[in-house]
């Protein structure tokens, strides 16, 4: 049930930003607005991640830091991911609902390395993850990760209108 609500409020916290962005307007949401946004979906994250965990004091002693690293690599490629949309964005708004072959072939290349790059980095955490837990505890962390970034690919997947 927990899961459940959370990660409703976390995917909700996330698309604000893109939202906003997406729409090539700057939005109403100020700079400052959106630090504390983004500093209340960390919080909200972790703490998500945390009641679920089931941490030892010993454990969370190791997974936390490696945890933190971790984030702060996927932030990275959200950042990528955000730069790619937005370069969708204004080539379909610039052609009207359409592309050029050109840009289409970039923004694929440019999806598809960040696609490798978050699979890469998936498994080396994994590894990383699993020298700290057991395997459980670990495939339960990287299963919520799944399942966060998911339901946020989803929800992207409803906002951005199909290549033309």
């Amino acid at each position: 049930m927990i899961m459940k609500y959370m990660s409703v409020l976390l995917v909700g916290a996330l698309l604000a930003p893109v939202s906003v962005l997406a729409e090539g307007h700057g939005g109403e949401m100020s700079d400052a607005n959106m630090e504390i946004l983004k500093e209340k979906v960390k919080a909200d994250k972790k703490l998500l991640i945390a009641g679920n965990m089931e941490l030892t004091d010993a454990e969370a002693k190791k997974f936390w830091p490696l945890y933190d690293s971790y984030q702060a690599e996927l932030k990275g490629l959200n950042e990528r991911l955000g730069r790619t949309i937005m370069t969708y964005a204004k080539g379909y708004e610039e052609g009207k609902g359409h592309i050029t072959e050109e840009m289409a072939k970039q923004l694929l290349g440019d999806y598809l390395a960040v696609e490798e790059t978050e699979t890469t980095l998936r498994r080396t955490y994994a590894d990383k993850i699993g020298k700290v837990l057991p395997a459980t505890k670990t495939a339960r962390y990287l299963q919520m990760e799944s399942k966060i970034r998911a339901l946020l690919r989803f929800e992207l997947a409803q906002q951005i209108p199909l290549v033309y």
